[in-house]
């Protein structure tokens, strides 16, 4: 069961727009929404020790990765976006995977040049350097109160005594279940007599524990370096990958600054590349502050957002990456002369073929991630967005180390024009190269203005700006936390040129008229993503945190109410 705890809120000041009504109290309580109540739980067993939101996020994400390791897990990666409170810095934390220094850029070509897409999901191949070890290490040395031996103490737990397997794990594990049952130490942990368990199955990871209890001795190093990445190296090498202890004992995570954008008298404060999210995002939104959107039919308000979210992932195909190895045009994508010339491409009452966008050479399945939001109540901020990419990542587990590894190389572009996992297209800007991050779609986020402070952020692949796009609509529109976490989606993502949407965005009439328009629409037979949001109006003092009911009953912790409040 999704778990959101409301233990308060916070206030913002540094990004407090000038106008913007002003709170000097810190707040009293702190928030936790993630997407497992076991997390969540461990999460406000480290606050109770008197952690601060950096020392809860640790115990959050080792958590997740336990309990959701579909979704997450010391074998892959993320994003961390934070707010100190005590000097009102905001921080976006890199931890994507890098690729090792033995990849090629035609890795996963064929003789013909073609593209041999198994080998960059299933297998040892597949896996990028993971940055999650040394994203735990980073929040506790530089972010937090704890060390990491209380802030990792309850996933260490867990780990022994057990959890309950439940529907998500399941339901993704029957999609992954083949390439599990062909790696041995994956099928022991994750399989039962080589069928997928039974929920309410108690789980237990040894091995878990015991990585958890290196690295809370050691630090990152124990991960990283030393007897630890020798057998990591040599589990991926014999399973035909191409790691080193040289890549392990180089990871390092990145402090980047997060993208600003103004949009409705709000102020968004979000994901920078390696993310595609924040520049995407601000792409949309400066293309529709020539339109008064809000105002529009449903039909001609998704019309005109459809052409923005097809023009802002055109973009992102060709010029986005890892800003470490390619020049990210940032300024340019992200500002409003762009977007204004965008816009005059733009036919209100048509929509525009794809082809008809010049750039990308043109010749999904379902994606897992997780996201959890933190605040505490001396005003810190945690937004983390964590993943291995797939469901259960490349089904790869190296004997004694009790996690799953990555398949996060299928995110760059293996080949001009062929799609990801995601349907996602790419040129040269994520080419696969030795040390390079592949664009992400992850996309934390906080919006601020007026009376409200919120924090959101979900799983979901491609959709996953989309999504946010779509809570931030939302909230601007005065909708409250768990009304945006519900709210219907809807996505366009250039390639293919679809318009997609879950079964109940749009009535029939509408799906007619934007058919109408041009739009080929295709409605699922399925919901996506896992928002969790947490708002606070700051003229009542009002908190609200809202959980993604679309995996409602998945998920039950040990002793706790979905939702509760902690006085």
């Amino acid at each position: 069961m999704i778990r959101s705890l409301v233990l308060g809120l916070l206030l913002l000041s540094p990004l407090a727009l000038a106008d913007a009504p002003v709170r000097t109290d810190p707040p009293r309580q702190a928030a936790i929404a993630s997407a497992n109540a076991y997390a969540t739980d461990a999460g406000l067993e480290v606050l109770a020790k008197g952690g601060n939101a950096f020392d809860a996020a640790i115990a959050v994400s080792a958590t997740l990765g336990l309990v959701e390791p579909e979704s997450s897990g010391l074998g892959g990666g993320g994003f961390l976006l934070l707010h100190t409170a005590k000097d009102g810095r905001d921080v976006f934390v890199d931890a994507r995977e890098r690729a090792p220094l033995a990849a090629t850029r035609d890795m996963f070509l064929d003789a013909q040049g073609n593209a041999n897409r198994k080998l960059s999901v299933d297998g040892a191949l597949a896996a990028g350097i993971p940055g999650t070890p040394a994203a735990l290490q980073h929040l506790a040395s530089r972010y937090g109160r704890l060390p990491l031996s209380q802030s990792l103490a309850p996933a260490i737990r867990l780990a022994r005594e057990g959890w309950k397997f439940g529907p998500k794990n399941a339901a993704m594990l029957g999609y992954r279940r083949d390439s599990i049952a062909g790696n041995a130490a994956a099928a022991t942990l994750f399989l039962r007599k080589g069928a997928v368990p039974a929920q309410g199955t108690l789980m237990r990871n040894e091995d878990y524990a015991r990585t958890l209890e290196l690295i809370a001795r050691q630090g990152a190093d124990g991960f990283y370096r030393g007897a630890y990445a020798k057998r990591l190296v040599a589990g991926v090498r014999k399973a035909g990958g191409i790691w080193s202890e040289r890549d392990l004992a180089e990871y390092r995570v990145v402090e980047r600054e997060p993208i600003r954008i103004r949009h409705r008298g709000f102020e968004i404060v979000t994901a920078p590349p390696p993310s595609s999210g924040g520049v995407a995002l601000a792409t949309i939104l400066n293309v529709l502050d020539g339109y008064d959107y809000a105002k529009l039919g449903r039909v001609a308000r998704s019309h005109v957002v459809v052409e923005s979210m097809r023009r802002a992932y055109r973009d992102r195909a060709i010029y986005l990456g890892d800003p470490d190895f390619v020049q990210v045009p940032v300024p340019l994508l992200t500002g409003k002369d762009y977007a204004a010339g965008l816009r005059a491409g733009i036919n209100t009452e048509r929509a525009t073929p794809s082809d008809m966008l010049p750039g990308v050479t043109v010749p999904p399945s379902r994606p897992d991630t997780t996201h959890f939001s933190i605040i505490d109540a001396e005003g810190n901020l945690a937004a983390v967005t964590q993943t291995v990419n797939l469901p259960y990542g490349n089904s790869l587990v190296v004997p004694g180390t009790g996690f799953l590894l990555n398949n996060e190389m299928d995110d760059f572009s293996v080949k001009p024009g062929v799609p990801n996992a995601f349907g996602l297209v790419g040129e040269d800007a994520n080419a696969i190269a030795p040390g390079k991050r592949p664009l992400s779609s992850m996309t934390p986020t906080f919006l601020l203005g007026g009376d409200r402070v919120a924090v959101l952020g979900t799983p979901g692949g491609s959709r996953i700006v989309t999504m946010v796009l779509l809570g931030l609509f939302e909230l601007m529109d005065g909708k409250g936390a768990q009304a945006t976490a519900d709210a219907p989606r809807f996505h366009h993502q250039y390639l293919p040129d679809q318009l997609s949407a879950e079964p109940e965005a749009f009535s029939a009439a509408e799906v007619a008229a934007l058919k109408a328009r041009g739009h080929d629409v295709a409605i699922g037979d399925r919901s996506w993503g896992n928002m969790q949001v947490v708002l606070w109006n700051r003229a009542t003092g009002e908190v609200e945190a809202g959980t993604d009911g679309r995996w409602k009953g998945v998920g039950k912790g040990s002793s706790t109410d979905e939702s509760a409040i902690y006085r």
